[in-house]
């Protein structure tokens, strides 16, 4: 006789065809060390690849989160360390798999942040609350972490 665990058995198994979504994070939540919307944006977009969904992921950081969007320089200024992004390498390889990132306007200029701070391919929006407006009327869901 074995004392091996019985493999989890998915009760409510999902499978989507479309997924257009997007994750409002205005502050960071952590999973050990890891931020859990990151966290969150790997694990949905594994289920896309795995489903092979048509998708359009978009990430909007604001308010206490806006600092994730910072490349190095900017990041060590604005959190007073020396130490530079430690999330540049997750939202570079979120990037490159598809998931839109964007810094929430409102958000930059309360901090005064200009573009030539910011991460490569983070895009700049008039603020969070038009856009989750905007994505929401054209049918997104939102997730907001």
């Amino acid at each position: 006789m074995t004392d091996l665990p019985l493999p989890l058995h998915i009760d409510i198994p999902v499978r989507l065809s479309d997924v257009n979504v997007l994750f409002s994070v205005s502050a960071l939540a952590f999973e050990g060390d890891l931020p859990a919307s990151l966290f969150h944006l790997r694990l949905t977009t594994a289920d896309i690849a795995d489903w092979n969904a048509r998708s359009d992921i978009v990430t909007v950081f604001h308010t206490n989160a806006g600092h994730v969007a910072l490349h190095d320089e900017a990041y060590n200024a604005e959190r007073n360390i020396s130490t530079g992004n430690p999330y540049k390498a997750l939202v570079a390889d979120l990037v490159k798999i598809g998931v839109r990132m964007e810094l929430c306007g409102a958000t930059a200029k309360a901090h005064g942040w200009v573009n030539a701070d910011l991460l490569p391919d983070i895009l700049v929006n008039t603020d969070a609350m038009a856009r989750t407006l905007q994505l929401a009327q054209a049918g997104f869901l939102v997730i907001s972490e």
